[in-house]
């Protein structure tokens, strides 16, 4: 049976004409690569390319499989080998394979598409077609929820009086003082994994992404919610975020095993670090911004140099994934938690490990408030270690489940009246006292 059966040359461009108008040039980025993205890239990516064929980017689109068959045909009365597999009427050979057919739309995009000449217009037709998509704006979030989100990522906002949370495709406003919903921000990535405040307090750079199909940076003013710039976009989410001090670089940890460092200013990327093997799962910078750290599920903690991005140190004593660190003052000491169960604090000169402190579970991202280590961990508790004494000094315990985020409320003007918030993975908002570790207020952080 003729593979051309399905649909005719014909009636491809007559479709083509109707469903995307007949003067309306079709358009790689904004209509060919989401459908490549969608229904063909499980199967012909860089990690699996059946038949030897690839779709992750418009060089390898390009690019014939095992078969030796010219993909897209020079000759636009020659639809070539792409077009042909996806109008076939038989199963055995139309693609997607074991899967409906693409919607007659899609395949007189394509069709239409190949006609013009099969143009690239995008910047680089070597990316990967998640960063070749344009930046999309998000369905508004549901009015109400369900069921909670996991808060993988908290913050208290500039001036001390709202707490932050992600919720799903925005961000969520609380009061502080009494737990009450003060406003939401749409229009952010699916989950939100990461959040923090430029150094002028003006911009909320969100780290967010779908897990296994992109991630990105947004930038948001928070006084109106507007989102001002997307950057460092990524075939995967990302997983944690950090400004260096005094400028407007922005260090970006992603599951795509990458660092990057972008500019907020330009919205240009300056460096792409490549020194993991697995998920990056947090970065931080020194106090000065000269050093910079991340911690990977390969097992392993890493030191840069800020400005170069060169390796300096690479610590593997946690045998175990690595999911948090911090550089100590004095940029010779690192203190970093993971699978372990343990927090190390090592030398970053010899990697040599100089103290440890027994978590009694596992540690997530944590934060440092002078001589303070705050780390959540999966038994439920929030704990305090003090690095002055390489101990266990508090223990915020009354979450239900593994706390996954906190945040340190700090720069008011008694040191009484500094809270810490913990978000945990049923999605439950707690605020203590970082003086004693007693429960201020809690609630589901949901609509």
């Amino acid at each position: 049976m003729s593979c051309y059966t399905y649909f005719s040359i014909v009636a491809l461009t007559v479709m083509s004409a109707t469903a995307h108008g007949a003067d309306s040039p079709v358009s790689f980025r904004s209509d060919i690569a989401p459908i490549l993205q969608d229904s063909c890239l499980a199967c012909h990516g860089a990690k699996k390319a059946e038949g030897g064929y690839r779709v992750d980017s418009y060089e390898e689109l390009l690019k014939a499989g095992d078969s030796g068959e010219v993909p897209v045909a020079a000759n636009p009365n020659d639809p070539g080998e792409l077009v042909r597999r996806i109008i076939c009427e038989d199963e055995s050979e139309r693609m997607p394979a074991e899967s409906e057919p693409l919607s007659a739309e899609d395949v007189a995009l394509f069709q239409k598409w190949v006609a013009e000449g099969a143009k690239f217009d995008g910047e680089n037709p070597g990316q990967e077609l998640a960063l070749v998509i344009p930046p999309p704006t998000y369905p508004a979030p549901p009015e109400h929820y369900a069921h909670p989100v996991p808060l993988t990522a908290v913050a208290f906002s500039p001036d001390g009086k709202a707490v932050i949370s992600g919720g799903y495709h925005e961000l969520i406003i609380w009061n502080v003082e009494n737990g009450t919903l003060v406003k939401r921000i749409p229009n952010v990535g699916q989950r939100v994994f990461a959040l923090s405040f430029s150094p002028d307090a003006k911009t909320l750079a969100v780290g967010c992404g779908e897990p296994g199909r992109s991630g990105e940076v947004r930038l948001i003013d928070f006084v109106t919610g507007e989102v001002k710039a997307v950057v460092a976009r990524t075939g995967d989410v990302v997983l944690d975020i950090a400004f260096r001090p005094g400028t407007s670089e922005l260090a970006v940890a992603s599951a795509d095993s990458s660092i990057r460092i972008v500019d907020i200013q330009t919205l240009k990327e300056i460096r792409t670090i490549a020194s993991h093997a697995d998920w990056v799962t947090s970065v931080t910078w020194s106090d000065d911004g000269k050093l910079l750290a991340s911690s990977s599920l390969d097992k392993s903690a890493k030191v840069y140099d800020g400005s170069s991005g060169d390796l300096i140190s690479s610590y593997l004593g946690h045998k175990e994934s690595v999911r948090g660190l911090s550089i100590l003052p004095g940029n010779t000491q690192i203190v970093s938690v993971g699978a372990d169960k343990k927090l190390h604090r090592w030398n970053i000169s010899d990697n040599k490990k100089v103290a440890e402190v027994g978590l009694g579970s596992d540690g997530s991202k944590i934060i440092r408030q002078g001589d303070i280590v705050l780390v959540p961990c999966a038994d439920m508790r929030l704990v305090s270690i003090d690095l002055k004494s390489n101990k266990v000094a508090q223990e915020f315990k009354g979450n239900a489940d593994w706390v996954l985020s906190t945040a340190w409320l700090s720069g008011v003007s008694e040191p009484a009246n500094q809270m810490v918030a913990s978000g945990s993975f049923d999605g439950e908002l707690k605020l203590w006292k970082a003086s004693d570790a007693s429960l201020v207020r809690g609630w589901t952080a949901k609509p």
